[in-house]
């Protein structure tokens, strides 16, 4: 009973504060601003601990809670690719710090639309080339992301793969932005979070002329045969279910082995409420257990 009148009022909050931030009526400056101090809400654990970097010009937190081992996760955080950083998901990456034992590098990739595609990809790119830089195996490293970043996630891979280059052990999305032609899009009468407008009006920014159903700007369309263990989570009640059961699909066909979640009466990103919400804290532990198993050390 607690944690449903918990979730309702989550989900009252999401839908007050941070749905009516993001529309095409708000210049996207100010939308950065008001999206960081509502994310303010979002807490890491105690004794998680951040420290800052950079690599050729791009800011990057590395984030630890009682590290265990030599391991990383490159995370990429969500935004449409126009807002988002490393700051906002404090929380999330502490918690996933905390349940994985792992280091977590949360770059502070050029968004746009000062900086289009392929500018996220770039600094994705160059963020794990750093994490091999600092002698972390392949296989120690672990690529995940929330909407924005689970599709650059993907876009990442996709662009490893291309360049032979070593491929992570394992991919985790969350609310993955897969299809930015918005051609299957779910629209539930109970999302919280998310604006259609909002998010086409993004893709127009972020795509920079090029073709939305380009492979490196949607990834469902792309070739994903040969990338890692893929897990998929996703709320039912949000506007980017389809691309996560899609994504899935796509995925199958090409031979990844994939785990699709889909999490009954939740939103978009529900992680976030990891260590508050039961359901989100469980989200975080399955990651773990994803990360766990398909990592050899």
């Amino acid at each position: 009973m607690q944690q449903t009148i918990l979730q309702a009022a989550l989900r009252t909050t999401m839908q007050a504060l941070v749905k009516p931030v993001l529309t095409p009526a708000i210049p996207v400056s100010l939308q950065r601003t008001l999206i960081r101090q509502a994310y303010r809400a979002s807490i890491p654990p105690r004794r998680t601990a951040f420290s800052s970097g950079s690599i050729k010009g791009i800011p990057y937190q590395q984030v630890t809670c009682n590290p265990n081992g030599r391991r990383a996760i490159l995370y990429l955080h969500g935004g449409a690719y126009i807002i988002g950083s490393s700051e906002t998901h404090r929380g999330i990456t502490g918690h996933i710090a905390k349940a994985t034992g792992c280091a977590l590098f949360v770059p502070d990739y050029r968004l746009a639309p000062e900086h289009p595609y392929p500018a996220a990809v770039d600094d994705a790119l160059l963020m794990y080339q750093h994490l091999l830089a600092l002698d972390y195996s392949p296989e120690d490293i672990s690529v995940v992301g929330d909407s924005a970043g689970g599709g650059l996630a993907i876009a990442l891979a996709l662009r490893l793969k291309a360049e032979q280059l070593p491929l992570p052990s394992s991919l985790v999305v969350m609310s993955p932005w897969v299809d930015l032609t918005h051609q299957q899009l779910h629209v539930p009468d109970a999302e919280p979070v998310l604006q259609v407008r909002w998010i086409k009006n993004a893709a127009t920014l972020y795509s920079n002329g090029m073709p939305l159903s380009a492979p490196m700007i949607s990834p469902v369309y792309g070739d994903l045969s040969g990338l890692p263990p893929l897990l998929i989570q996703v709320g039912s009640q949000e506007i980017l279910l389809n691309d996560a059961k899609r994504l899935a699909e796509k995925a199958k066909v090409d031979g990844v082995k994939v785990t699709l979640t889909e999490h009954a009466k939740l939103w978009h990103v529900f992680q976030i409420h990891a260590g508050v919400l039961a359901e989100a804290t469980h989200a975080i532990n399955a990651l773990a257990r994803h990360i766990e198993e398909h990592s050899p050390s």
